[in-house]
């Protein structure tokens, strides 16, 4: 019941800014050499003068993992297949399977990491400013 609020909550944060505006797709970005995972941009729409609404896939090869780094606007990250750890600095690992979703609030610092053995795969949403970078990786 709690990930229906949250995510009822961040559509309609979402939806107060977007109007009757259509969403534009973007093609799917090449897979990233980043250690076994890979994103692809599913969605980039603005929703006002200073925000945009930003969805990707993220998959994680059994065992991969993202360090630790925030992002200038919330994250709704909902898992699509698989198990997906989150870490928030000091505090014990958030563990999430397909069908769940967490909230991360703005310029949280967070990584993410697939304890499992077969791909885990995200959709992460973020509500963010518009001209800066999307992901901050902490020094």
């Amino acid at each position: 019941m709690k990930t229906v609020r949250i995510m009822t909550a961040a559509l309609l944060l979402a939806g107060s800014g977007i109007g009757v505006s259509h969403a534009q797709t973007q093609a799917p970005a090449a897979p990233a050499a980043n250690g076994g995972i890979s994103r692809s941009d599913v969605l980039r729409n603005d929703l006002d003068a200073k925000r945009e609404a930003i969805q990707v896939r993220v998959d994680f090869a059994p065992g991969a993992a993202f360090p630790m780094h925030n992002h200038p606007g919330v994250e709704i990250a909902y898992v699509l297949e698989g198990t997906l750890e989150y870490k928030f600095g000091s505090q014990p690992p958030v563990t999430l399977k397909a069908g769940q979703a967490l909230f991360i609030p703005a310029g949280t610092y967070h990584s993410a990491h697939n304890p499992g053995s077969v791909k885990a795969s995200e959709l992460a949403t973020y509500l963010v400013e518009k001209g800066k970078p999307l992901v901050v990786k902490q020094e």
